[in-house]
C-alpha cells in the first residue's frame, strides 16, 4: 500500500504543479484559461514521468543533481514537441514562461523534500575538507551528506576553479584554506586524487596534515572500481603512500608482448618478489605458469591466490640439479625468472655455507638448465647489495651476476640480471618490522641514524624487472631507478607521527654485521640509457668462464670461503 500511495503522490505533484504554473502564468499574461491546451501538457508530462524517468519509483529524498538536470533537459525537449501544436490557441511566450515556472517549481520541491527530510537524520558532528575537486571529490562529498560529516571546503590544486564552489561549498587553494583555518584544527582531510602520484600525495600530506585530526585517502582507480561508494574505501594514509614512487614510463604493451601465450617458470614463486612476479605473468596472459619453490606454506599461499589459473607447483630446491633438470625437461619454459634466494643480510652472515649453496649454485643450475632445455630468456633477480658488497649476501649475488653475464649462451636463449633495492612490505622489511614495535608501545629499533636505503613498491619493481627483461638481448645488468634514497630513522619517525602514538621512543642498535650505511645501485659512471628512464644498464665486467666456473667450484669446498669470495669478487669489503 506504501508504494501505491508513493506513486500516486508523485504523479500528482507533477499535475498539481503544472496546474498551478498555468494558472500562473495565465494570470500574468492576462490571458483565459485555456482548458484543452493544458490538458494536453499535462498528459504529455504525465507520460514523460511514466515512461522516462519512472518516478513512480524515485526516491525525492536520495534524488541527485543529475536526476533534476535531466528532468529539466527533458522537459525542454518536450516543449520543442507540444509547442507548435497549441501556438495558434496559446502564445509562445506564455508556454515558455510556464515552462520555466514548472522546472522551477518541481526542482524546489524535490531539493525541500530531500532537505527536510534529511536534515534531522544525523548530526553533523565533525568537519572535513576534501582536496580534490573532481569527480572522485563530488561524490565523496555527496556521499557525505547523510553522515555526521559536514564537507567545510574543497581544496584543488586548479587555480581557476579558486573562484568556484560546488553546492556552495568553496573551493580554495592550499594556502589559502591554511590561512582560514590559522592555528585550527578540523576533524578531517580527505585526499580524493586516486590518480596522483604518490610525489603529490606526499607534498599534500606534508603541507596540510598539521591542521588535521586525521588524514585518509582513497585508494587506487582499480580499487575504487570494485566498490562504488567511496566514503567506505577511505584508508588511513600510509608510509607506503608517502614513500612509494610510481614509474612515469611503464610499459604495459612491452610487457605484455613478452608475456603473453608463453610458458613461465619462476623460481621462488612464494616469496614477496616471485608471488608478485607470479600475478603480473598471470595478469598479462601467460598461457602456463610454472610454480616452483621449496616452501610448502609459500607455494600454497601463491597457488590459492592464482587458483583460478591453474598454475603447476613445483615443490623443489634450486639446488637439486637432477631435479631441477626434470622440471625444465617435462615443463619447457620459454620464460625463466629466478627470484628464489636468501636475501636477509644478518641471516647469511651467520649461514655463509648454505647461503652460498643457495644462492651461487641455485642460480647457476637455473641458468644452466635454461641453456639445456632452450628457454628463451632467462631473468636473474639481483639487488643493490652487489655493488661494492661489505656483505656476503651482496657477494653471492654479485657472483651470480658474474655468471648471467659471461656464461656461453646459444642464440635462442638470452640471459639478463635486474639489479634493484628494497621494496616496501617485503619479508625482512624495516616497515613490518617497525609496525610490529610501534603496536607493542615501542621502541623502534634502527641500528644508525644516518644509515639510508632506497624503496619502491613491489608491484612497481616487479613491472619494471618484466620490462626490462622484454629489452634484454643477453648479458646486460639491468638497474631500475628507485629514486632518492630515504634515512631509516626519518622513515621510523614518519610511521609513528601516523600511528597517532606521539609517545614512541626510537633506539639506535648500531649496524648489524655486513649492514651499510648507504646502498648503491651502481658505480658512478658504470650505466648506459635505455629507452626507458627508468632503467638503465650496468657496464659489462668481463670473467673468462672457464675460470669463474672454476672459482665456483673451489669456493663450495673450501673451509675460508670469505677469503675466495673476496679473490672471485675483489671489491668486496666484508664488515662482519
Amino acid at each position: 500500500m506504501l508504494g501505491i500511495d508513493k506513486r500516486i503522490l508523485n504523479f500528482l505533484v507533477i499535475i498539481l504543479l503544472s496546474l498551478g504554473t498555468f494558472w500562473w502564468t495565465f494570470l500574468i499574461f492576462h490571458k483565459p484559461f485555456h482548458w484543452q491546451g493544458v490538458a494536453l501538457v499535462i498528459g504529455a508530462r504525465f507520460l514523460a514521468s511514466l515512461l522516462i524517468f519512472k518516478d513512480y519509483s524515485l526516491s525525492w529524498s536520495r534524488a541527485s543533481q543529475l536526476t533534476f538536470l535531466l528532468k529539466s533537459v527533458v522537459y525542454l525537449a518536450a516543449f520543442a514537441v507540444y509547442m507548435p501544436l497549441l501556438y495558434t490557441k496559446i502564445p509562445i511566450a506564455l508556454l515558455a514562461s510556464e515552462l520555466f515556472f514548472y522546472l522551477f517549481s518541481i526542482n524546489f520541491a524535490m531539493y525541500l523534500y530531500s532537505y527536510l527530510v534529511n536534515k534531522n537524520k544525523v548530526t553533523k558532528t565533525k568537519n572535513v575538507v576534501i582536496f580534490g575537486a573532481g569527480k572522485a571529490g563530488m561524490k565523496l562529498e555527496e556521499e557525505y551528506r547523510g553522515s555526521e560529516f559536514k564537507v567545510k571546503y574543497f581544496v584543488d590544486d586548479d587555480p581557476i576553479l579558486h573562484k568556484r564552489s560546488i553546492d556552495s561549498i568553496r573551493i580554495l587553494s592550499p594556502k589559502k584554506l591554511k590561512k582560514r583555518l590559522g592555528n585550527t584544527k578540523l576533524d578531517l582531510l580527505v585526499i580524493a586524487m586516486p590518480s596522483a602520484p604518490k610525489e603529490r600525495t606526499k607534498k599534500i600530506y606534508t603541507e596540510l596534515s598539521p591542521y588535521f585530526h586525521t588524514v585518509k585517502i582513497l585508494p587506487s582507480l582499480e580499487e575504487i572500481l570494485q566498490d562504488k561508494n567511496f566514503a567506505t574505501q577511505l584508508k588511513d594514509i600510509s608510509v607506503e603512500d608517502l614513500l612509494a614512487r610510481r614509474p612515469k614510463d611503464l610499459d604495459s604493451l612491452a610487457i605484455e608482448q613478452f608475456i603473453k601465450n608463453k610458458k613461465v617458470l619462476i623460481t621462488g614463486a612464494g616469496g614477496s618478489i616471485g608471488s608478485e612476479i607470479s600475478r603480473q605473468c598471470a595478469k598479462y596472459g601467460a598461457s602456463k605458469l610454472i610454480l616452483l619453490d621449496h616452501s610448502e606454506y609459500n607455494l600454497y599461499a601463491i597457488a590459492e591466490a592464482l587458483c583460478e589459473y591453474k598454475p603447476t607447483l613445483v615443490m623443489q630446491s634450486v639446488i637439486n640439479l637432477d631435479l631441477l633438470a626434470q622440471t625444465f625437461q617435462t615443463h619447457r619454459p620459454d620464460i625463466v625468472i629466478h627470484a628464489a634466494a636468501y636475501k636477509h643480510v644478518p641471516l647469511v652472515e651467520e649461514n655463509i655455507t648454505e647461503a652460498i649453496r643457495n644462492n651461487i649454485l641455485g642460480t647457476k643450475n637455473v641458468i644452466d638448465c635454461a641453456i639445456a632445455h632452450n628457454a628463451q630468456k632467462c631473468v636473474i633477480i639481483s639487488t643493490d647489495k652487489a655493488v661494492r658488497p661489505t656483505n656476503v649476501m651482496g657477494a653471492t649475488k654479485r657472483i651470480c651476476e658474474l655468471y648471467a653475464q659471461n656464461i656461453n649462451t646459444p642464440q635462442n636463449t638470452e640471459i639478463v640480471a635486474v639489479r634493484f633495492g628494497n621494496v616496501l612490505g617485503s619479508s625482512g622489511s624495516v616497515i613490518p618490522k617497525f609496525k610490529a614495535q610501534i603496536a607493542a608501545g615501542g621502541p623502534i629499533t634502527v641500528t644508525h641514524p644516518d644509515i639510508t636505503r632506497y624503496f619502491m613498491l613491489i608491484p612497481e619493481a616487479c613491472l619494471l624487472v618484466l620490462q626490462a627483461a622484454s629489452i634484454g638481448k643477453g648479458g646486460e645488468i639491468f638497474i631500475l631507478d628507485m629514486g632518492e634514497p630515504v634515512k631509516i630513522v626519518d622513515l621510523a619517525k614518519k610511521m609513528v607521527e601516523l600511528s597517532g602514538k606521539k609517545e614512541v621512543d626510537i633506539t639506535f642498535t648500531g649496524l648489524r654485521p655486513g649492514e651499510k650505511l648507504y646502498e648503491e645501485l651502481l658505480i658512478e659512471g658504470s650505466e648506459t640509457s635505455t629507452q626507458y628512464e627508468s632503467i638503465t644498464v650496468a657496464s659489462q665486467t668481463h670473467y673468462p668462464i672457464e675460470k669463474l666456473n672454476g672459482d665456483i667450484e673451489a669456493l663450495l669446498t673450501c673451509k675460508e670461503k670469505v677469503k675466495k669470495l673476496k679473490e672471485i669478487v675483489p671489491e668486496f669489503d666484508h664488515k662482519p
